[in-house]
């Protein structure tokens, strides 16, 4: 079978979720297939590998006026598609470096949906159009929850029998965590997304942190991502904060993994996510996890943590204060945990991808 990866999402992420799963997705293909990726620009931190793999990459400076490089490159990525043989297509966005609609592909489609974000919360986000087109092309759509797959429902007209749930996994586990790189000193609570925004519920977390560090003078909140915004800032100061929040920006794998361990909980307080990686990261690398009980987070959880309902900061609040005074239940929550965080494995996501694969090219 020789599957085409259209690599638009390549130009839009330098790292990030959707490139890692596709790099998992790639690595696994199995050995007497060939997939193929088209890119443009230079090849990131998780591109993809596998001893058949074939890249066709445009270099986009190189002609000049610009506009007649991007003429080019559509124009290449356009004879690719059109004079190799491809058995299907399955892009990593929902537009595509030809500049064309999924449709014009004659061979079947697969998509995968990761959530309906931009539909719930952003419903200008110019890009919507291009997903919508692109689901109701597609010959098959990949659900990463079943959340995920009931709000496509709720959208969308759809043939239910169209859509296959395929999980995530993690790569993080607590061997990764030994290493020396450096935690807080003081017990703290951990917080990890490079996105802050609205629906992540920040500012939720922040104001159940300040009832815990006004009963509780040592632990600390530990951040990781993109740096404070102002109106944050603010918040912090305004809820006497300052001294109690240890922010680390961007770390790399190990170092996350470490502090995952170390800390006394995760705390994902999310309004929405279409799976949600960092609960799972966070129970393999072994330690407790409080979390959001919404959208499709409880899939992702199950029994192996605390749920709290985001719209309650006393109850996070309570949680937090629960887990500082009960280490034993503390210990009972991270064996759960680590033992849901078994059921997940890129393995598992990548032979139920391929069953989609094989069904869609029948």
């Amino acid at each position: 079978m020789h599957i085409l990866y259209d690599g638009k999402i390549y130009l839009m992420q330098t790292a990030g979720g959707i490139n890692r799963y596709f790099a998992n997705l790639i690595k696994r293909v199995p050995q007497n297939c060939f997939p193929a990726v088209t890119i443009c620009e230079n090849r990131n931190l998780h591109f993809p590998s596998h001893p058949n793999l074939k890249t066709f990459y445009f270099q986009r400076c190189g002609f000049r006026p610009r506009r007649v490089s991007f003429w080019l490159e559509k124009m290449y990525f356009r004879a690719i598609a059109k004079y190799k043989k491809f058995d299907l297509i399955h892009p990593t966005y929902y537009s595509l470096l030809t500049q064309n609609n999924l449709d014009s592909y004659r061979i079947p489609k697969v998509i995968t949906v990761h959530d309906m974000i931009h539909e719930m919360f952003y419903p200008d986000a110019i890009d919507i159009e291009d997903k919508r087109k692109a689901i109701m092309s597609a010959d098959a759509i990949i659900c990463v929850s079943q959340n995920t797959k009931k709000d496509l429902l709720d959208r969308y007209k759809l043939p239910e029998d169209k859509i296959t749930v395929t999980y995530l996994a993690s790569e993080l586990d607590a061997s990764l965590s030994y290493g020396s790189e450096i935690v807080p000193a003081h017990p703290y609570f951990l917080y990890v997304g490079n996105h802050r925004m609205s629906y992540k519920n920040f500012d939720g977390l922040l104001f159940a942190f300040a009832k815990v560090a006004e009963k509780n003078p040592d632990v600390r909140l530990c951040v990781i991502g993109s740096p404070f915004n102002p109106d944050e800032r603010q918040l912090i100061a305004d809820l006497k904060l300052d001294a109690r929040i240890e922010f680390y920006g961007y770390v790399n794998d190990s170092h996350l993994a470490k502090l995952y361990r170390c800390s006394v909980a995760f705390v994902y307080p999310s309004l929405y996510e279409g799976f949600g990686i960092p609960p799972l990261e966070a129970m393999g690398c072994g330690t407790a996890v409080i979390a959001a009980k919404t959208s499709s987070i409880p899939e992702v959880v199950g029994n192996g943590g605390l749920l709290f309902n985001p719209d309650m900061n006393h109850e996070l609040a309570d949680m937090l204060l629960f887990l500082l005074d009960n280490p034993s239940e503390r210990e009972r929550i991270i064996a759960r945990g680590y033992e849901r965080a078994q059921n997940f494995s890129w393995d598992k996501t990548a032979a139920q991808t391929f069953e989609v694969y094989r069904n869609v090219a029948k």
